[in-house]
Formats: C-alpha cells, structure tokens, sequence
C-alpha cells in the first residue's frame, strides 16, 4: 500500500471518477462522500478550512481508501472535513480494507501527537470496528458516544410503499392535504439543471433568512460563506444529476423549499424552508408529504433520509432511523477521561433544570484542559 497526502482536493477527472467509484464501494452510499462535496467546502471555507487529504493506493497504483479531513491552525486537531456541513461523514476504502484505511489514518496523526474528532459517524460503519481494533496501537484513547438518531423512510418492500401511502391518507395529513391544495392550489416542481437553480436560489436563501429573522434566530445563510458552499454544491452537483431543489409554488411566489439530494436509490431532506405568512397551511409539512408520496411511486427510490434533527414532525413519517456517533480520540489519558467526564456529567444533569447552572460551571472549568 502507498499513502499520499495533500492539502487541498486535487481537481483531477481520474481521481474524481476514483473517489465516487469509492462511494459506492460503501456500505451505504452518500452523496455526503463524494467529491463534489469535498470540493464545495473547500472552495466555501478556504480562509478558515486547511483540508488534509489522505489518499490510500494498491501497489498497482490504483486508488483503495480516502479520508478527507481538515485540521486546525496547529497542525495537531483533525476532523471531517464534512463535520459542519455533511450529514453522514465517513472514511472511503474498497471492501475490505477499512481497517487498512483506519490504520493508515491513525498512523500519520500519531505522528503529529494530534487530537482526532469524527462528528456524525454512522454507527453502522466499518469505520468504527475498525477504530476500537486500531486505535490502541497507535497510542489514541477511544471515546465513542451516540450523536443523532436521523428519521428515516425505508421504501425497500412494496409493503413499505404502501403502509407509508396509507399514513398520507389519514384524517389529520389528508385534511391537511385538502386544505393545502383546496385553498392555495400549490405547484410542485423538482428543479435539477444548473441554470434553473442558480435562477431560484437566491429566493430559497432569502425565504430561509426571512423565516428564522421572524422567530428571532439567526439562519445559517445568513452567514456568506454558507451561501458559496450551497451555490457551489449545487452547481456541481446538479452537473451529476443529483441535486434537487424543490419548491411549491403557490401564486406568484414559493410557499416552500427544499435544497435536497437524488444519490443512489435516497432521496434527502437536507435543508427545507417555507414562507412564514403561509405558516396555518404548514406548507413545509406539505411539501415533505408530497415528496414522500413521489418516492413511494418511485421505483428508483429506495429510502427518504430526514437528516440529522429531531423535530418532531419528522416522526409522523419515519418507518425507520439511522444512528451517529461522535468520536474523540487522544493520545493523552487525563484528556480522555476528563472528556467522558463532561459527557456523563452532562447526560446525568441535562433533564435537572435546576442543575444546568452547575453543569455551565464544570464545563467551563474542564475546556481548557480538555484541548
């Protein structure tokens, strides 16, 4: 095996051909993983984003394993390049060399004496036997808590398509179907080619603004650099086909978004949005029912992902969830357990209300030795 490391993601069509050929190699494939969205956060983040690329190689010099990661202004703290925006982050390789992956991964960290966070790590990923095997020797001390349990539509059976058609049916989603469509007489489109969407997304980013503005909350769009990272995700995307951006028109205007996936037999729920003066008709809760109703009729659809969250809408519709870890691993043994001990800490005390003064206090006494 020979390893290569870079600092920025090679804009090269063999390696990216290579990298999502690896994607599919997965035990369950995201578009989370793939190229284009490793390149959309660099190009997003660059001024505060330093990517640190491992790339894993057969001897025939053909690619077996990926782990895009970033580290911090030291050199010495790594994560997922992915974590602040992927749902799903993950370690690529070829069946079976995982482990070799994870290794190889472990081995040039330790070398640097850094700090290793994987944020959202499906818990059903090689990556993590292959973590609690590996991570002893290379000298790191493993800590793997539960992150999000992610609401999930299976379509696998044609029982499932129908149990779930049925759930559209009754009475509190069908009045509101009824409504919905009896009194604003709603448009659904799926927008896919680069031009349309480049045309629409400055309404979907405002309309997302505009709705957190009205609660008193701040969007994550507000912010410019989210902006270029979905502007370019989208424009490479959408050059694959696997961008979507729904919107449900109602009159002249959207009454609804979803900036949302097509990848591999999954349908995403990514990040939705609605017009606040339409709230009595929850055009959003309309415009998630219809989608589900289309992949049910769908044969190429094989699962709606509901993403990370657990807004409580999600489970009028999930069959289904899919579990995320949180991973640290150190070199230093006070570090690791200091860092369990905010953990349980905070899971003991986090239902106590009048204990979340205290809990606020040890944890601002632990941060600075948990670094």
């Amino acid at each position: 095996m020979h390893i290569e490391l870079h600092h920025e993601i090679p804009d090269r069509q063999h390696l990216r051909a290579a990298w999502n050929a690896l994607v599919h190699d997965m035990e369950r494939t995201e578009v989370f993983y793939t190229w284009e969205w490793a390149k959309a956060v660099e190009t997003a983040y660059e001024e505060s984003v330093r990517p640190w690329l491992l790339l894993l190689e057969n001897e025939d010099k053909s690619l077996a394993g990926i782990a895009a990661l970033a580290t911090d202004k030291s050199g010495r703290e790594f994560n997922f390049l992915t974590a602040s925006t992927g749902d799903y982050s993950d370690f690529l390789s070829q069946p079976g060399l995982r482990e070799a992956m994870t290794e190889a991964v472990l081995a040039e960290c330790a070398k640097l004496n850094a700090r290793i966070t994987l944020a959202n790590l499906p818990a059903d990923s090689a990556t993590v036997t292959a973590l609690r095997r590996s991570a002893g020797n290379y000298g790191y001390h493993l800590h793997v808590r539960p992150a999000y349990e992610c609401a999930q539509v299976f379509l696998t059976s044609a029982e499932q398509r129908q149990a779930t058609k049925a759930d559209l049916r009754r009475k509190k989603m069908r009045r509101l179907i009824s409504a919905v469509e009896g009194q604003l007489a709603p448009r659904l489109k799926h927008l896919v080619s680069w031009p349309e969407i480049k045309n629409q997304l400055p309404a979907f980013e405002r309309a997302h603004i505009a709705r957190f503005e009205a609660t008193g909350r701040k969007s994550n769009l507000a912010d410019p650099r989210r902006r270029v990272f979905l502007e370019e995700l989208a424009r490479l995307l959408s050059e694959a086909g696997w961008l979507r951006l729904s919107r449900l028109q109602v009159g002249e205007t959207a009454g609804a978004w979803n900036y949302g996936f097509r990848f591999a037999g999954s349908w995403f729920w990514y990040q939705p949005t609605f017009d606040t003066q339409l709230e009595q008709f929850s055009p959003g809760l309309y415009l998630l029912a219809k989608m589900i109703e289309g992949a049910c009729d769908d044969p190429d659809v094989s699962r709606v992902d509901l993403g990370l969250g657990a807004e409580a809408y999600k489970e009028r519709f999930a069959n289904g969830s899919r579990r995320t870890l949180h991973v640290t691993l150190t070199r230093s043994y006070a570090k690791h357990v200091r860092g369990i001990t905010r953990y349980r800490t905070a899971q003991l005390l986090k239902n106590w209300p009048a204990g979340e003064k205290a809990v606020r206090g040890i944890l601002k006494r632990l941060a600075p030795a948990a670094v």
